[in-house]
């Protein structure tokens, strides 16, 4: 990976970069284009998911880049539809054929399962036996509250490398991040910099338009953006910004070059609503939520 891109190791070993290109929401025909955009500048590490409906452009992408393939970390995630042991090593399948790949580097599950949590432990074996297959390098979760990883800990046989979930300066999950700090699993960011639109007694909606990180901002001469992103970084997490703006993709990746200072970390610490933005947990159902996933 590029030299100006630290590493973390996950718990077995395996490196992830500290900065990734998510590509959630972002239409098959742009993804291509973005994947592409985020590899020229330097990104390493990809995340996309079944759900998505994009893993074949970043496949696509990644295999017309100029970076060998074992210089991209490549990170899916399995639909909640296509949990169970037997669907689950199907769900791979179909990954690895969308992307093109023999092998991938992180396969994490997309959500619990309440409902049905023996089918999200089915699933998670079907994980742990592609792990010891060597057909992916590193297993995950991701939107595991407290009481899922408990669950999953009773019985996995493997600990979660990562638990992907929602944190932002307004939204920081700290109960969950440090179970994970207890069991050696890294929490990995999704709209580290408040991608969803929240409202605050002050009148803005967004986090880019929070006064006190457009402060911290001005005293760096960076963005609000480059700011929440290097919060994450220096409390730890991975993060994995989204964008589909050759510009903003750039902007996000110049975020190894300064520091926040204690105070300044506390100050955005301090920005904690309780509000979650994306949906509750306990709402995720296949009756709700479950939808087939398309074999290519």
């Amino acid at each position: 990976m590029p030299e100006n891109t630290p590493a973390l190791t996950l718990n077995n070993g395996v490196e992830i970069p500290a900065l990734g290109l998510g590509v959630f929401q972002t239409p098959p025909e742009a993804t291509r284009t973005a994947v592409s955009a985020a590899l020229e500048t330097g990104y390493r590490h990809i995340d996309t998911a079944a759900a998505y409906g994009n893993e074949r452009q970043v496949g696509e992408a990644i295999a017309d880049s100029g970076p060998a393939r074992d210089e991209v970390f490549v990170e899916t995630k399995i639909w909640i539809s296509d949990y169970g042991y037997d669907e689950t090593l199907h769900g791979f399948e179909k990954a690895t054929r969308k992307l093109g790949l023999d092998r991938i580097d992180l396969l994490i599950l997309h959500q619990a399962l309440p409902s049905d949590f023996d089918r999200t432990l089915g699933a998670y074996r079907a994980l742990e036996k592609l792990l010891a297959d060597d057909a992916v390098r590193a297993i995950g979760v991701s939107n595991f509250m407290v009481d899922h990883l408990t669950a999953l800990l009773d019985t996995a046989g493997v600990v979660p490398a990562v638990n992907q979930i929602e944190v932002h300066p307004y939204f920081q999950q700290r109960e969950v991040q440090e179970f994970g700090r207890a069991h050696g699993i890294l929490t990995q960011a999704w709209a580290p910099i408040g991608g969803i639109t929240f409202y605050r007694e002050s009148g803005h909606t967004s986090t880019l338009d929070d006064p006190t990180i457009g402060r911290i901002a001005k005293e760096h001469d960076k963005s609000p953006a480059q700011v929440m992103l290097r919060w994450h970084l220096q409390q730890g997490r991975q993060v994995i910004p989204k964008s589909v703006k050759p510009a903003r993709i750039a902007e996000n990746f110049d975020v190894f070059g300064f520091r926040l200072t204690d105070a300044e970390l506390a100050a955005i610490d301090g920005l904690e609503t309780g509000k979650r933005g994306g949906p509750e947990p306990t709402d995720v159902t296949l009756a709700t939520f479950g939808r087939a996933i398309p074999e290519a």
